[in-house]
């Protein structure tokens, strides 16, 4: 049964109840294998009725493309702020289906564990399938932090409340930070790491540029820098 079968008919009240017990799962320490290629994880909506999903697979050392993949499924669920995985998830799942090189990581665009339930898409997408992921999010969902120092590289803790859920890391000097947490099967300064290795010159980190390129409506003309 695939997971749009699975999730057929779920309410809102049905899909928190599955987030909080879907979050149980969720690991914040290292078990990263050997990353050798990591991938960026993007969904855009073509209208209001299809999403389009995007996973660019990179080599971790160089950050060019080896793979990538787009899928496009019916959206099944409503727009619910706290709930975007059910939208997003079984296209992301589709498209990573049609990869020949499996990633080692997945930097997904949304929220990890920086989440009301601990379960945004990125640890959504982390439990679903195993594998290593790292929530890189443009906005704040949920959490305070002190301002952030304006250099290259440099953090402050995300926190809710007393916990600590991520980070607000700044990529690059004079821009806006991103809202960085464990997706799945990492800690946070881990995440940090591989999200400061995958950045070059720009605010985003080339994973997130890549497949945000292809699940936009600018997707043929990075499908045709990738021929």
């Amino acid at each position: 049964m695939s997971l749009e079968q699975e999730w057929a008919g779920l309410t809102p009240r049905d899909a928190i109840a599955l987030q909080r017990k879907t979050a149980t799962a969720v690991i914040t320490e290292d078990q990263l294998p050997v990353v050798r290629t990591v991938a960026g994880v993007d969904v855009g909506f073509e209208n209001k009725h299809t999403a389009r999903a995007a996973v660019v697979v990179l080599d971790a050392a160089t950050l060019e493309p080896v793979d990538h993949a787009l899928a496009r499924l019916p959206v099944s669920f409503p727009y619910v702020p706290g709930l975007l995985s059910f939208r997003e998830c079984p296209v992301v799942l589709r498209a990573l289906a049609s990869l020949k090189v499996t990633p080692d990581l997945l930097l997904c665009d949304g929220q990890g564990i920086a989440h009301p339930r601990r379960l945004g898409v990125a640890s959504h997408l982390g439990v679903l399938t195993g594998l290593p992921s790292i929530g890189v999010a443009k906005s704040r969902l949920v959490g305070t932090h002190d301002p952030v120092p304006d250099r290259r590289g440099a953090w402050v803790p995300l926190r809710d409340g007393d916990e600590v859920i991520g980070a607000v890391l700044r990529t690059r000097q004079g821009v806006k930070p991103l809202f960085i947490s464990p997706g799945h099967r990492l800690s946070l300064a881990t995440a940090l790491e591989w999200v400061m290795a995958c950045v070059t010159r720009y605010r985003l980190p080339e994973t997130t540029r890549w497949a945000d390129g292809l699940a936009s409506n600018r997707g043929q003309r990075w499908l045709d820098r990738l021929k």
